[in-house]
């Protein structure tokens, strides 16, 4: 399996293309446009960004971002931090997310059933959606037996070319975008792709015959994942171990439990709805 590192602020710079034939991108949006991408350049490990920081992050110039900046603080989305002129993510930041975390009715719906299969089997679970070139978890809950140095929390993103959750995310996007995202990490992956290329295509006739794929871009980590689409939204629901058992053998125990799973999210939000 590809376990290669996240180059970070290269990847996020690349990643910024795949917007471009996204609708309701027009001239009449572009400060709008900038403003986000000062806003999606903070990360966990980049919390405190001076103007030339984010300047390279965007590829916008520095006078450009100072005036973003500016008005940015001015909004309140971001604060200053005087002794290094730098700026950081300002707390209304975080109400949008519980905002969105709160409104949404597949994340209330899936939660439970998702924490139920996680308690009962001992076992992580996760529901994601993509941004750009990444997987966005909206939950993880965790209740793997075995101790591991990696957590996982609502918010966080890993890449999408090398997890399970992002595989299964490939195969449920429309051609079009799926072929730009696959074009997108082979320039990315440059040599890697000699691996990377086998193991995803192996996911996609996964999804095809099975309904699930399977992946292990962490050590000892064995995730299985599959799609879910609501009303044209798509997003990926994993179930994972910290296991020192066989790859093959975990992931026959955790494929049954991730479908059954599945449907059942998929029942509770057509009757949801029904109701």
């Amino acid at each position: 399996m590809t376990r290669s590192a996240d180059n970070g602020q290269g990847r996020h710079e690349a990643a910024r293309a795949l917007d471009a034939d996204k609708p309701g991108r027009s001239p009449a949006n572009r400060s709008l446009e900038r403003g986000i991408e000062i806003l999606r350049a903070f990360r966990p490990g980049s919390t405190l960004l001076g103007n030339a920081d984010l300047a390279e992050r965007t590829g916008l110039s520095k006078a450009t971002v100072s005036r973003l900046t500016q008005t940015l603080v001015g909004a309140g989305m971001l604060q200053p931090d005087p002794p290094t002129r730098a700026f950081r993510l300002a707390p209304p930041v975080l109400s949008l997310a519980h905002a969105m975390r709160a409104g949404s009715t597949v994340l209330a719906t899936a939660a439970p059933l998702m924490r139920a299969t996680a308690q009962a089997h001992r076992i992580n679970v996760g529901l994601a959606a993509a941004d750009r070139d990444e997987m966005v978890y909206l939950e993880s809950i965790r209740y793997n037996r075995r101790p591991s140095l990696r957590s996982v929390v609502s918010g966080q993103r890993v890449p999408m070319e090398l997890t399970s959750l992002g595989r299964a995310h490939l195969h449920a996007a429309p051609p079009a975008r799926r072929k730009a995202l696959l074009d997108h990490f082979q320039r990315l992956r440059g040599s890697q792709w000699k691996t990377l290329g086998p193991e995803i295509a192996a996911a996609m006739h996964s999804m095809d015959s099975a309904g699930w794929c399977a992946a292990s871009w962490q050590p000892e980590v064995v995730a299985v994942a599959t799609s879910l689409v609501v009303h044209g939204s798509h997003y990926a629901i994993n179930v994972s171990v910290s296991a020192i058992e066989d790859f093959d053998t975990m992931v026959k125990v955790l494929a049954p439990t991730l479908m059954s799973l599945r449907d059942a999210i998929a029942r509770a939000i057509e009757h949801a709805e029904i109701v």
